[in-house]
């Protein structure tokens, strides 16, 4: 029989390492990863005729187009190039050549007359009598097959060129090492053709095949058809099953690369990794037109050649520490205006030297984001280069209080006089008693809860003096404003803006299953928290309990999030207008609000119940893999989030912030939802690096979109701010 100390003994030693294990909390390592982005040359080529691409071991690259030779020049990330002609051995410019091949990390031709190239000495020189000759592949010795119309001839120095009839057209030819032969697609099968016997035989029959290459590590052909792709295995001549699941299935071109295989399509290209993860590169992004007609691998380069010219898909090693940088010196190059951290306004289509800085309805709120990523990577880092930019933008969110005559209220912007016909919505804008600028009026509450958030996170965390008292003046300014009217954001007008209103009589006039009910409570609770927190003013305190306690917002913050939908019959216009689906930008204020409401709770139980609230909301935001909304998780349960889901988002995302028309709804790969509240479109997400860029209040379901190239994004809230609050909160390391 277990005496009582032996018992409790076994107890604590089998279940404690349990218990203390569940609440490790999850870290990323930074680790190496491919970051990838597009350089462009744009150029009409005229895909019915002959054309082709090939790259050498220098990194030279070329095209073939109606019998001339071309090459890329002068691009560079976010800055297209040209296609020139290629003019560095000049008796070429004088060949009809008709194809290009890349063998032996050397370029070598097929004209007229000869298979030749300008390597090992200009040697190379096979003469062949193909009539129309279209395409040639070499083999291991220097070698070569030749096919065009009705035959095929076989090259090599030294021996009488072998030449054979064939009924078929030829699409492509590549040579089989293993088995040292010839293998020739045409559209209705796969050919072999033996060097030692000199003989033609079928390998395979087929239909609607387009386009071949070989994985010689596993012993495949990779074909693509005009619907979908299969792999053919030399060994025993066995196909697979037809893949149609795919982003297209029209396949014009592959290539082979040691983890990957490309295909490119007459809607983009996209590449299937060995686990079967798919990217896609369509659109202004990533390539210069639709159809990939040829693709070339060349070291850390995927170049695909359009109808409308070349893109070279670049995979650069980083870590997201180096790729936080690179976006760290884009935001300071692009995006600051006054301070703010803004979008850039693009004159021409994708062009960043045509751009200008623009103003925003949310100007606060986007540089708060900012902000934020800014104090947290300076609490990280230390950095003098981070803590400057805390102290230039908090003095432009500062500004925003001083400008307009109205105490504790924050404009939407500024902008010096004289420009508002330019700017955006020229009726909010007021004229400054200094003449020489303009303020934006009519303020949202999402701007006053992104003003809560940066300024409760730097008084808190950052470690100078102005910084701190200044945060806390703003933060004590904007919530006495709010309390000395009522709960009310009171513009100059004296009437309240159309989305500042926390007053109850407005946040309980909608139905309990109205989004703005459960969200204004959360929010206004949250900067009543962060108020009295920072300033120990008994007004903030009192005001938030008595909104809790006799007002219900206890009880509406704590609503799930199930409950939340459309108001239903007998509603008002105004709620149902509010709930005709779900507002993603009410994501972005309730999860900056839950810095405050759970980080500044005033008691452990309310922090009990508003950790409750949080997670709730969270398992409805999962699908989306938003990286903030996980990183916010974190700081509730940092043992139990989706960092795996934050650090694909953090790695996927581009580089490349112009936002670009992105187009996905056509696509074989994804599994269409019905229609439904949430506007979930697929039972996937798709990567950040194949939609629109999309700042944290949109929906990441959402398939096509962007804006023709005509903006640019600033990376400081979309992408810092994630990356520095993982940082701070010790879950990226």
């Amino acid at each position: 029989m277990f005496t009582r100390s032996f018992t409790k003994l076994f107890l604590i030693t089998f279940f404690l390492p349990i218990l203390l294990f569940a609440q490790i909390p999850q870290v990323h390592q930074d680790r190496v990863f491919l970051q990838d982005y597009a350089i462009k040359y744009p150029g009409k080529i005229d895909v019915n005729e002959r054309f082709s691409l090939a790259a050498d071991r220098n990194g030279t690259v070329q095209i073939l187009e109606k019998g001339k030779i071309f090459r890329p020049t002068a691009g560079k990330f976010q800055q297209d190039g040209m296609l020139v002609a290629d003019q560095t051995y000049l008796p070429m410019m004088d060949k009809n050549i008709l194809a290009i091949l890349s063998y032996q990390d050397q370029l070598v031709y097929l004209d007229d007359k000869a298979v030749l190239s300008n390597a090992w000495a200009g040697d190379l020189y096979l003469s062949h009598s193909v009539k129309n000759p279209s395409g040639f592949a070499g083999g291991k010795d220097l070698d070569f097959l030749v096919a065009g119309d009705g035959q095929i001839q076989y090259l090599k120095k030294g021996i009488t060129p072998v030449t054979l009839p064939i009924s078929n057209k030829i699409l492509d030819l590549i040579f089989d090492e293993k088995s040292d032969r010839f293998l020739l697609l045409h559209a209705d099968g796969i050919l072999a053709f033996s060097t030692k016997s000199s003989t033609l035989t079928p390998l395979f029959q087929g239909n609607g095949l387009s386009a071949f290459d070989l994985d010689p590590a596993k012993d495949l052909a990779v074909v693509g058809t005009q619907n979908g792709f299969f792999t053919l295995n030399l060994s025993n001549n066995q196909a697979s099953q037809l893949n149609t699941k795919l982003p297209w299935t029209e396949i014009l071109s592959v290539a082979v690369e040691a983890e990957k295989y490309w295909f490119g399509t007459s809607k983009g290209a996209f590449s299937v990794n060995t686990s079967g993860e798919i990217s896609y590169y369509y659109g202004d992004r990533w390539l210069t037109g639709e159809q990939v007609k040829d693709i070339e691998i060349s070291k850390n380069q995927v170049h695909l050649l359009t109808e409308n010219g070349l893109s070279m898909v670049v995979f650069e090693k980083m870590t997201l520490a180096q790729k936080a940088e690179i976006l760290e010196a884009q935001v300071r190059k692009m995006h600051i205006r006054h301070g703010f951290n803004a979008s850039l306004q693009l004159s021409e289509k994708g062009n960043i030297s045509s751009g200008r800085l623009k103003d925003s309805d949310n100007d606060g709120l986007w540089t708060a984001m900012y902000l934020a990523g800014q104090a947290f990577r300076y609490a990280v880092t230390q950095s003098p280069e981070a803590l400057a930019n805390c102290k230039e933008s908090l003095l432009a969110m500062e500004r925003l209080y001083t400008i307009n005559p109205v105490e504790g209220f924050p404009s939407r912007s500024f902008e010096r006089s004289g420009y508002i016909e330019q700017l955006s919505d020229p009726d909010r804008w007021q004229h400054a008693t200094d003449p020489e600028w303009d303020w934006k009026a009519t303020t949202s509450s999402d701007e006053a809860i992104g003003h809560v958030f940066v300024f409760s996170v730097l008084a808190e965390i950052v470690d100078d003096p102005w910084i701190k008292a200044k945060s806390i003046e703003l933060l004590d300014a904007l919530m006495s404003h709010i309390i000395r009217n009522d709960m009310y954001l009171i513009d100059y007008d004296g009437k309240p803006t159309l989305w500042g209103k926390w007053h109850p009589d407005y946040v309980n006039g909608f139905p309990i299953q109205v989004g703005d009910r459960k969200l204004n409570s959360s929010n206004i609770t949250s900067m009543l928290q962060t108020a009295y927190h920072f300033t120990k003013k008994e007004i903030y305190k009192e005001k938030a309990y008595e909104l809790m306690e006799k007002h219900g917002y206890l009880e509406n913050l704590m609503r799930p999030m199930a409950i939340i939908g459309q108001s239903g019959d007998g509603s008002d216009d105004w709620s149902k207008l509010l709930s005709e689906s779900w507002n993603h930008s009410d994501d972005e204020m309730y999860f900056l609000g839950y810095w405050g409401l759970y980080r500044y709770a005033f008691t452990p139980e309310l922090k009990a119940q508003f950790k409750k609230s949080i997670l709730d909301h969270w398992e409805a935001e999962r699908p989306e893999k938003e990286a903030l909304w996980n990183i916010f998780t974190a700081l509730v349960q940092p043992e139990n989030f989706d960092l795996k889901e934050s650090i694909w988002f953090l790695e996927k995302h581009p580089i490349d912030l112009i936002s670009w028309q992105t187009q996905n709804s056509h696509r074989k790969d994804i599994t269409n939802f019905p229609d439904n509240f949430r506007r979930q479109s697929t039972e996937t997400v798709l990567s950040p690096s194949e939609t629109r860029i999309m700042r944290h209040n949109a929906n990441r379901f959402t398939l096509d979109g962007g804006s023709q190239g005509n903006a640019v994004y600033s990376a400081g809230d979309i992408w810092l701010l994630p990356y520095w609050m993982g940082k701070y909160l010790q879950v990226i390391r």
